[in-house]
Formats: C-alpha cells, sequence, structure tokens
C-alpha cells in the first residue's frame, strides 16, 4: 500500500505563489521507492470533473501539463524524499480547487488518465481570490 498526502493548499491572492507537497508512505515504498511510480497532479472545482494538471515520468525527464497552466506550473520530484512538488506561480482565481497528486505504479511513461493511477492523496484545497 502507498499513502499519499497533500500539502501546501491555502488562500492566497491572484499573482501568489504556492507550492504543494505530495508526501507518500507506505509498505509498497520500502519495495519500490517513489522513483518506481508516474506521479500525477489533478485538481477538481466545485460541480466540474477531477481534469489532469501536470504529470510526469518515474525518472521526471519528462513532463505534461494541461494548457491553462503551461509556464506558471512546474511539477517535481525528489525522490529521496518520497515528495513530488508542484509549484504554482501567477495564479489565478479559476485556479481555485481541490488539487490531488496521484501515483501510477504500472506505468512507463506519464498517463494523464484518472483511472490509470493507483494511489490518490486525500486533496488539498487552493483557494485564488481576485
Amino acid at each position: 500500500q502507498v499513502q499519499l498526502v497533500e500539502s501546501g493548499g491555502r488562500l492566497v491572492q491572484a499573482g501568489g505563489s504556492l507550492r504543494l507537497s505530495c508526501a507518500a508512505s507506505g509498505r509498497t515504498l520500502s519495495t519500490y521507492g517513489i522513483s518506481s511510480f508516474a506521479m500525477g497532479w489533478f485538481r477538481q472545482a466545485p460541480g466540474k470533473e477531477r481534469d489532469i494538471v501536470a504529470a510526469m515520468t518515474r525518472s521526471g525527464g519528462t513532463t505534461y501539463y494541461t494548457d491553462s497552466v503551461k509556464g506558471r506550473f512546474t511539477i517535481s520530484r525528489d525522490n529521496a524524499k518520497n515528495t513530488v512538488y508542484l509549484q504554482m506561480n501567477s495564479l489565478k482565481p479559476e485556479d481555485t480547487a481541490v488539487y490531488y497528486c496521484a501515483a501510477d505504479l504500472d506505468g512507463t511513461y506519464y498517463t494523464t488518465q484518472i483511472g490509470e493511477y493507483d494511489y490518490w492523496g486525500q486533496g488539498t484545497q487552493v483557494t485564488v481570490s481576485s
């Protein structure tokens, strides 16, 4: 099993920055390590579906960003700390959502598909005021 715990969400003014963290733990990590997982960040706004924000391969060498966050958000990972980050700059009110991190144990590449992820965190609320 893998537990993912997000943190770093809060209320911030438009134009501000936040860094979300996703700390991984669990027995599966002792065998595989977080470097065995492709990772993703998703978000879900009230009344909307959960959508991909960013994703990265196991190595971190290849990343994906949805168009609306390109140039503003950066996904990264620190395998030694079993932690994945989402740096969010130039935040806009439309970025307001609950942000979730997810881990894909089987993927050899990143995926944008919710159903491909094996483990999910509980989410952290990001609210951007105008």
